[in-house]
């Protein structure tokens, strides 16, 4: 076997354990059920994560490298068309469990700028997601660049946000906050030092080679037709490592979202 067939039965591995991972949290969650009104928030952030879940393991299953249309797996279920739109489902039901613990502390804690943060998460990944599409299409990694922008902006602004909220948060609430804002600030720095950079990169390679980009309506037809199997690493290799940790720790911060326990709605004052 190869290096990169070796690296995708991780892959695989990670994405059983991920399954168990989340039905034992569920089954957890169930039996210590909280009283009050936190429920709905964490039964909400299951059903999202599930999303985000079942999403990331089928991307495990079924590697593609999106704009050359490399794959592991000979089938039309790879096809990045199929990929991509699993992969955007996933991803705005993870931006939607950050826009909920972003909405449940701001409530928590009474403070607006979290609030209208927490609104502002899904628009800003939902554009992300359009880039994304337009980038792998038609091939311009200037899409890329641009959605992967966008993701590093909206954890920056929820770290900001978190950061506001810390003055008001009990010490319990601390303890989370702590480890949210650690995960947004990671995820960002990595986001602006890595990720932007090497889209940047491919973008200018591209522009100097001078290569021709397909127009939306042939980069459907390709992106849903054609797909080249390979499994040598020197394809895989620039995708190794945003994928390992996107396809474990993400999925892990995902699960672990849906033990905080945040109010759904505002509740009225105490007499």
């Amino acid at each position: 076997m190869t290096d990169a067939t070796y690296w995708w039965h991780l892959l695989c591995a990670i994405a059983g354990l991920n399954l168990i991972a989340w039905t034992a949290s569920t089954a957890w969650l169930h039996r210590n059920r909280p009283d009050g009104t936190t429920w709905p928030h964490q039964r909400l952030q299951l059903l999202l994560s599930a999303l985000y879940v079942l999403g990331c393991g089928y991307r495990c299953f079924l590697p593609v490298f999106d704009v050359p249309r490399v794959v592991m797996v000979d089938s039309w279920a790879s096809s990045v068309l199929v990929g991509r739109s699993v992969a955007t489902i996933a991803e705005l039901s993870f931006a939607a469990q950050w826009a909920l613990l972003l909405r449940g502390g701001a409530l928590t804690t009474g403070h607006r700028f979290g609030l209208h943060v927490a609104h502002a998460i899904v628009p800003l990944i939902a554009i992300a997601e359009i880039n994304s599409w337009y980038a792998v299409l038609t091939t311009r990694n200037i899409g890329h660049v641009v959605e992967e922008t966008l993701w590093g902006t909206a954890a920056l602004l929820s770290v900001l946000a978190l950061l506001a909220m810390w003055p008001r948060a009990s010490a319990r609430g601390r303890r989370w906050l702590a480890l949210a804002i650690a995960a947004g600030g990671l995820y960002a720095a990595y986001m602006f030092a890595v990720d932007v950079p090497m889209y940047w990169a491919r973008w200018v390679a591209d522009e100097a080679a001078g290569r021709t980009y397909a127009t939306l309506a042939a980069g459907v037809a390709d992106a849903s037709s054609r797909w080249t199997v390979s499994h040598d690493w020197a394809h895989w290799r620039s995708e190794v490592v945003w994928m390992t940790l996107y396809f474990s720790v993400a999925v892990w911060i995902s699960i672990g979202l849906a033990h905080v326990r945040l109010p759904l709605r505002a509740q009225p004052p105490r007499p």
